[in-house]
């Protein structure tokens, strides 16, 4: 009998009992069964959004200290910014690469004062012998004295102050007149009674809303002494350093022979100020070094030291003003990002007291052959999905409430950093914050899980 002669299922003389014949197939491997308990991410943001809005309220007072966070982070950066930039507009406003010589605080110089403050030892010479020394280096040169007096026409009158300058002091300190003209060096040196009036005293001695064409060749007494309007200066805002609005520019000639006058110990007329406008904003720093060595040389002082004056330079001040504005916003943003901190440790809370309300699912779902990771990401990104969540209505909070910045005269200026690197932090802090409930919730026995109440 040959094999193929043998039933089915019987070993030949030649073949071992219990081996398959070549006509027995071999079973085919049965497929492993599908973890029903196991999700992928796109399972795991399912389940977690449907647990977010499933309790809005608890989401949000959750989500709660995240938005504070950010949106406190991204207003008080945004109103930092704007306050900066306000302050450099104003200096800006008031003339571009300057340079401020005054007299030293605590001067001794001599000479008769009439103003309080500190001894003046600035002297119109010394203005005239800057604008002779630096004719290619210099734009204009105008040196400046002041006093508050009372301004009268007709029935009107209104408290200002008188400016005694050069007609330079349109270019130097950008205060060009909307209407009219301004005086002329040949006024400054006849010593003409003329005046350029602030918008803000217009308005006070010839009515709101009245037309700056109105005051010019017009009459208005300053103190007891009469001058004629030749021009009217626009409305500057009385925000700033010092109301321009409320100036009464005159010829500096006239106002030393009319107003106060302080003299230096050589009996020279003394200013508060002399204002020069570099050409360039690079000479800046070397003009204000050759205007030092010739005041030095002028008051016969060689210790820098002792000098009974000093040279600004509006760079310097503006770059200080930027860092003392700067450190304080970000000193303010570290503060309020100290909230999102809180913010993270409430979703931590939450979260593991989610994890204890949900054990038996915890249960279920390893039963059905959930593994720690899939338990450890579920939870996961439902943290990540709160904090983002926060940080985008944050972002969109802080915009709104730094738009109020306006209502206190604060343009606020938004810069993307802030809000990218907010947003990132939220982010990172419900990761970080998330973990352990998650890792809490991944080591959960299933079996003591299905048994709790």
């Amino acid at each position: 009998m040959t094999a193929a002669d043998q039933p089915a299922g019987k070993a030949t003389p030649d073949q071992p009992a219990g081996e398959p014949t070549a006509q027995t197939a071999v079973p085919a491997a049965t497929p492993a069964p599908r973890r029903r308990g196991g999700i992928g991410l796109g399972g795991a943001f399912t389940i977690a959004w449907r647990a977010i809005v499933g309790t809005p309220l608890r989401s949000v007072l959750t989500a709660l200290g995240v938005i504070i966070g950010v949106a406190a982070v991204v207003a008080l950066t945004a109103i930092g910014q704007g306050s900066t930039a306000g302050v450099t507009k104003n200096l800006e406003s008031l003339g571009t690469n300057l340079l401020t010589v005054q007299s030293a605080r605590g001067s001794t110089g001599g000479g008769s004062l009439v103003r309080a403050g500190p001894r003046q030892t600035i002297t119109v010479e010394d203005a005239e012998a800057l604008a002779a020394a630096f004719p290619d280096r210099v734009v204009g040169v105008a040196p400046t004295v002041n006093s508050n007096v009372q301004a009268k026409v007709g029935t009107n009158n209104a408290q200002v102050s008188v400016l005694g300058t050069w007609p330079a002091y349109e270019t130097v300190r950008n205060s060009p007149v909307e209407a009219g003209a301004y005086f002329t060096d040949a006024d400054n040196k006849s010593r003409k009674r003329v005046a350029v009036i602030g918008y803000q005293v217009l308005t006070d001695l010839w009515g709101e809303g009245a037309a700056p064409e109105q005051a010019i060749g017009q009459k208005v007494r300053l103190g007891s002494v009469s001058f004629t309007v030749t021009g009217v200066l626009p409305d500057k805002g009385a925000t700033g350093f010092g109301n321009a609005n409320s100036q009464v520019l005159v010829p500096l000639g006239t106002y030393l022979q009319r107003f106060a006058r302080t003299n230096s110990a050589s009996g020279e007329p003394t200013v508060s100020s002399v204002y020069l406008q570099a050409v360039s904003a690079d000479d800046l720093s070397a003009l204000q070094a050759d205007v030092t060595d010739l005041l030095s040389t002028r008051h016969e002082q060689t210790d820098p030291e002792n000098l009974d004056f000093q040279v600004q330079n509006q760079a310097d001040s503006l770059a200080s003003l930027n860092s003392v504005t700067s450190t304080l916003t970000l000193l303010v943003g570290a503060i309020a990002g100290i909230s999102l901190l809180v913010g993270g440790i409430g979703i931590m809370n939450i979260m593991l007291v989610s994890v204890t309300e949900r054990t038996r699912e915890i249960g279920v779902r390893k039963a059905l052959g959930a593994k720690p990771r899939d338990i450890l990401t579920q939870f996961l990104v439902e943290a990540s999905l709160l904090s983002i969540s926060g940080g985008v209505i944050g972002i969109l909070l802080g915009v709104g409430v730094a738009y109020l910045g306006n209502l206190a005269g604060i343009a606020p200026v938004f810069s993307p950093t802030p809000m990218v690197v907010a947003f990132l932090f939220s982010a990172l802090v419900g990761v970080f914050f998330g973990y352990y409930p998650a890792a809490r919730a991944a080591r959960l026995d299933p079996v003591d899980s299905l048994r709790y109440e």
